[in-house]
C-alpha cells in the first residue's frame, strides 16, 4: 500500500516541490542553498562565528556584544536566507502547516542540550489581529510539536500581547526595541506553569532580538527560573 501511495503521491521537496526520494526532505538544490548553522556559534543568538576558537561556548557575535540579552543562551538552526526564508514564509503566510513537523525536528535537534525534565516550552505570542487573520501562531505550532517530540511540557498560552504591534519590517534596531518594550506579559492563569521552572522560548526568526527580549522579560516577571531561546532562523548581515 505504501509503495502504491508513493507512486500516486511521490515525495516532494519541502521547499520547492521537486520530487525527492523521501518525505520531509530537501532536494539537492534547496539543500545546497540552505544556510544551516554549524561549527562555533554565538552563545546568545546562535549565529555562526567563523573566527571564534573551537569549543568557545561563551563567544558572542558583534550584535550580542553591543546589545544586552536578558536570556541565558540561544540557538538557531539556519541563517535567514534562500531556502530558510522560503520555508518560513510558506509556514507563516502560506498555510503550509505540513512544514511544522520537519522544521520542529530540526529545531529540537539543535536545542536538545537546553531541555531538561523540568523545562517548559513556550512560544512568542503574536498580536490578536494577526492571529485572527492568519488563524494560527507559527511559533506556537512549532513549540507544541517540539514539546511533544521532547516529552516536555508545552504551554502555548503562557504569554500574551498587551497591545497590538505592527510589523517590524523596515524599522531600525532602536525602533524595534521601543515598539516591543512592555508589549508582552505573562498570562495570569498560566503563572503557575512557569514559576520556578526553566523555559525554552521558541520563535521562527530572530532579527534584532527585540521581541525575544520582551518575551523573556515577561517570563522572568512570571517567575521563570531561567530562559533560553530557540529560533528556526537568525537574520545575519552576511545572509
Amino acid at each position: 500500500m505504501q509503495s502504491l501511495l508513493k507512486l500516486i503521491y511521490p515525495s516532494q521537496c519541502l521547499s520547492c516541490g521537486t520530487q525527492v526520494d523521501s518525505d520531509a526532505a530537501l532536494c539537492g538544490v534547496c539543500w545546497r542553498d540552505s544556510p544551516f548553522i554549524c561549527g562555533s556559534t554565538c552563545a546568545k543568538c546562535g549565529v555562526a562565528l567563523p573566527g571564534s576558537a573551537p569549543g568557545d561556548s561563551d563567544a558572542l557575535c558583534d550584535d550580542c556584544l553591543t546589545t544586552a540579552r536578558p536570556w541565558a543562551r540561544g540557538v538557531s538552526v539556519m541563517h535567514y536566507g534562500a531556502t530558510a526564508r522560503r520555508l518560513i514564509l510558506s509556514l507563516k503566510h502560506g498555510d503550509r502547516q505540513d512544514l511544522v513537523e520537519p522544521l520542529a525536528s530540526w529545531m529540537l535537534e539543535r536545542a536538545r542540550s537546553l531541555i531538561t525534565p523540568a523545562t517548559v516550552i513556550v512560544p512568542v505570542p503574536i498580536p490578536r489581529r494577526r492571529l485572527a487573520s492568519r488563524r494560527y501562531n507559527q511559533a506556537a505550532l512549532l513549540s507544541q510539536r517540539i514539546a511533544r517530540m521532547a516529552g516536555a511540557r508545552g504551554v502555548p498560552d503562557a504569554l500574551y500581547r498587551l497591545r497590538h504591534t505592527p510589523p517590524q519590517e523596515g524599522l531600525s534596531r532602536d525602533a524595534r526595541f521601543a515598539l516591543q518594550r512592555g508589549a508582552i506579559a505573562p498570562q495570569p492563569g498560566r503563572r503557575g506553569a512557569i514559576h520556578g521552572r526553566p523555559v525554552l522560548l521558541v520563535d521562527d526568526v530572530m532579527t534584532s532580538g527585540a521581541t525575544l527580549a520582551a518575551a523573556t522579560e515577561a517570563l522572568r516577571a512570571g517567575g521563570a527560573s531561567a530562559v533560553n531561546v530557540l529560533t528556526l532562523a537568525r537574520v545575519a548581515k552576511d545572509f
